[in-house]
């Protein structure tokens, strides 16, 4: 059997660096159907996880491809598919499912241009809503957004944990460019990377409730065929698991479900901030747009000008309070994304008139011409 972590120095494409750091987060379960730019996701997977005694299955398509995620999830496995934004809205039923019957799993969406077909190739990061939205009703989900291929590695370690931790489905927000861009990636001993598994039952069965929660929000998990009454329906239900089609049950179960993010949201959020202490203009972005942004912030410091870069690592849940905090010091937030406009409105709602929320638009297809944000520096220092 092939070693589930592949100690040492690598040159890996972001989509394979996500591969390793998923096989290395005990990942023993992958069901997909391809799509680009995500295909070296599904192909590497194909042959790693079995070289570790996973399973692999190509589904006939993206709705059964989650369906098999959350059916992994209650046998015990850590579970993963990759996908790309039509695949990406076709998960979104069952997304909804994973929510609502607390199924830890990870979503990687590889960005491209859309919509619909859209340019199949090429980069895109317009998927940012429909990762927080896609699937109805009130629900939360966590996602974050690697910019290197070495984050790529540490993020899908990173997307197992939360999924295990908080028992909700992880969205991977990738893009074409962080996907296909072959870097350097460490890859530490397997003593060194620290994992996370959800909450097992520490009572008897007969005296055990599936989804009673401790006060953390989150209930213990048991798997099934392990003696534990296990009843898992996307209905309303119970503490029990059955289905409770009343008000009363809809509105505790629901609550339970988006405060055990929201309450929680402190210890979920990560970002990176970069001269912020003292910067009156600051960059906001994600994915591969923000390293075009940190090559144009030391073109600015270098020039004597106080700029600083708020970079995305959480998106979903949004840091709002540091981004309400910040913008009580400076005159604008520069929002640059791939797309025509997502997280600005997030900044934009979030500072609440203290300052300005400037977007740096891209429709997709390629990443940002630097001068574009040097120009909006510029204007908004004036």
């Amino acid at each position: 059997m092939a070693k589930d972590v592949l100690t040492g120095i690598h040159f890996l494409s972001g989509n394979y660096a996500c591969v390793e750091g998923a096989i290395a987060a005990e990942c023993r379960f992958y069901a997909g159907y391809p799509i680009t730019p995500s295909n070296e996701i599904a192909e590497r997977m194909s042959f790693r996880i079995a070289q570790v005694g996973g399973i692999y299955i190509q589904m006939e398509d993206e709705l059964g491809s989650m369906a098999a995620l959350v059916g992994a999830a209650w046998g015990g496995a850590k579970p993963m598919t990759a996908t790309s934004g039509p695949g990406f809205s076709l998960m979104q039923e069952n997304i909804g499912l994973a929510a609502m019957t607390e199924s830890p799993c990870v979503v990687v969406n590889v960005q491209r241009g859309g919509p619909s077909t859209g340019l199949p190739t090429l980069v895109g990061q317009a998927d940012v809503m429909q990762a927080r939205w896609g699937s109805h009703g009130d629900y939360e989900i966590i996602a974050i957004s690697p910019s290197s291929a070495q984050e790529c590695f540490d993020f899908a370690i990173k997307a197992f944990n939360l999924a295990e931790r908080w028992r909700v489905p992880v969205i991977v927000l990738m893009d074409e460019v962080v996907g296909h861009m072959w870097e350097r990636v460490v890859i530490p001993p397997k003593e060194k990377i620290e994992l996370i598994s959800r909450k097992r039952p520490t009572i008897p069965p007969e005296e055990f409730l599936p989804f009673k929660a401790g006060k953390d929000l989150v209930p213990e998990m048991p798997v099934a065929g392990e003696g534990y009454r296990v009843h898992v329906t996307g209905l309303t239900h119970d503490e029990k698991g059955y289905p409770a089609l009343n008000d009363k049950a809809q509105n505790k179960l629901v609550t339970r479900l988006v405060n055990k993010i929201r309450k929680n949201a402190p210890k979920i959020i990560e970002i990176e901030e970069i001269y912020t202490e003292d910067a009156e203009v600051i960059l906001v972005s994600f994915g591969i747009s923000a390293r075009i942004c940190r090559y144009i912030l030391e073109q600015a410091r270098k020039e004597g000008l106080k700029v600083g870069l708020l970079r995305l690592i959480t998106i979903w849940p949004f840091p709002e309070e540091r981004v309400r905090e910040l913008a009580k010091q400076v005159k604008a937030f520069i929002v640059v994304e791939n797309n025509l406009g997502q997280i600005v409105f997030e900044v934009e709602r979030a500072v609440q008139g203290q300052c300005k929320a400037v977007l740096v638009p891209h429709a997709g297809g390629h990443i940002h011409n630097p001068q574009e944000v040097w120009k909006a520096i510029k204007k908004s220092l004036k």
